[in-house]
């Protein structure tokens, strides 16, 4: 089973990709947070910075774009493939309202005509492979066996499909039945959506032994282990969070990131870990409400210190 691990805005950047699979081995790939061009092609510095080469060392990494129109989509391939990519992600899945209210992302997905006619002009001129990450609609699951249609169009390099539709973001339950559908497509197809442990990555392979990949986004951001324990390795161990932990934060520092800007940066993990120390209430508010950086370090030293990790504990928000 092929592995990948998924964008997450905000924390998912070269530093913690590189990290992460450093210390936590078991990703096949890495999709990089959404690239998203003006109409022109042209996009933020940052992006750029993200997705370089030498700021990606050791890890294979697919470059995210999100846009609706093949000009700036093309020209930024072309820009990707100059830097040695070979594969870009068209981001059809993006649930956000101000996204989906420029048609871009999951709203995609209401215009199929307008889609299609993307797709066409991408695939006829695109120098990379390309995939594309989509949901299962906007509104209703019906929707996605027209979406599969146009899908089944283009060779894809890989359709990941977020088993949920737009409108349920990422609170109601993944619609893994829908998924079925997807599987008799000509390309590979990826599943993504609430695979938080090895119980529930077991049992989607129980139920479709013909798939070949999955995604993980908010699993592995709680969990950087979680690879490894699919591949059969250890679970989570307490004193290697810790040392990713600290890894990370040396790293944004030594980016020259500002002390008031990489710890809420460090606290976007938070949201997601906490979980991980049933009983640490206490200890992670004092962690969220830290705004110094000794302050955070002691809060989080006490955490660690004081708190038993539990690497079974699923996130549930």
């Amino acid at each position: 089973m092929e592995l990948s691990f998924a964008p997450m805005e905000g924390i998912t950047y070269s530093a913690y990709r590189r990290i992460h699979a450093a210390m936590f081995p078991g990703a096949d790939r890495y999709y990089a947070p959404f690239i998203a061009p003006d109409s022109a092609g042209r996009f933020k510095a940052g992006n750029l910075r993200d997705v370089l080469p030498e700021n990606n060392v050791g890890v294979c990494l697919v470059p995210q774009l999100l846009c609706n129109d093949a000009a700036p989509f093309l020209s930024v391939a072309a820009e990707l493939g100059d830097l040695g990519y070979e594969e870009v992600n068209l981001n059809a899945g993006c649930p956000s309202g101000t996204v989906v209210a420029k048609h871009k992302g999951a709203g995609m997905l209401g215009d199929l005509e307008s889609l299609d006619a993307c797709l066409e002009e991408i695939f006829a001129r695109c120098p990379l492979r390309v995939s594309v990450k989509t949901r299962l609609g906007l509104h209703d699951a019906g929707e996605f066996s027209a979406i599969l249609d146009v899908y089944r169009k283009y060779p894809l390099s890989r359709l990941i499909v977020h088993v949920r539709v737009r409108d349920g973001m990422y609170k109601s339950p993944p619609d893994v039945g829908a998924f079925a559908a997807a599987l008799d497509c000509p390309f590979p197809v990826e599943y993504n959506g609430n695979i938080f442990s090895a119980d529930d990555f077991t049992a989607l392979a129980a139920r479709y032994p013909s798939l070949g990949a999955v995604m993980l986004g908010r699993g592995a951001v709680t969990n950087p282990a979680l690879f490894r324990q699919f591949r059969g390795g250890e679970k989570l161990r307490s004193e290697e969070l810790r040392a990713f932990h600290d890894r990370l934060l040396e790293e944004y520092l030594a980016q020259g990131l500002a002390p008031q800007h990489a710890v809420p940066r460090m606290k976007e993990l938070w949201f997601y870990q906490l979980c991980l120390f049933p009983g640490g209430a206490k200890a992670g508010k004092a962690i969220l409400k830290a705004r110094s950086l000794p302050d955070y370090r002691a809060a989080v030293s006490a955490l660690f210190a004081n708190v038993p990790l539990d690497a079974d504990a699923k996130f549930d928000k």
